[in-house]
């Protein structure tokens, strides 16, 4: 059972604390998402409007689409940390 747990523990990925590199290397990766969604997604503006103003390249990019890609920006962010962490770049 100890053999089983040091194997466990010596696969942890290393974690970095919170720093600003860290919120803008997230930052970063959801602004990426929110462009690549903006152009990838065909039938957008089905739900309701964002309540507050956009600008004139995301009109009609609504609750749904801002949900939709800033969910796919923290997997990439999450994904973008863990590896620069590895790496020792953060």
């Amino acid at each position: 059972m100890l053999n089983l747990i040091a194997a466990i523990q010596s696969s942890t990925p290393t974690t970095v604390s919170w720093s600003p590199n860290v919120a803008l290397v997230m930052i970063l990766c959801n602004v990426f998402s929110i462009a690549i969604g903006r152009f990838a997604i065909k039938n957008y503006g089905g739900g309701p409007e964002l309540p507050f103003p956009k600008p004139a390249i995301l009109q009609g990019f609504g609750v749904p689409e801002l949900l939709a890609t800033v969910s796919f920006g923290h997997v990439l962010g999450a994904g973008a940390i863990l590896g620069l962490a590895n790496a020792g770049a953060l």
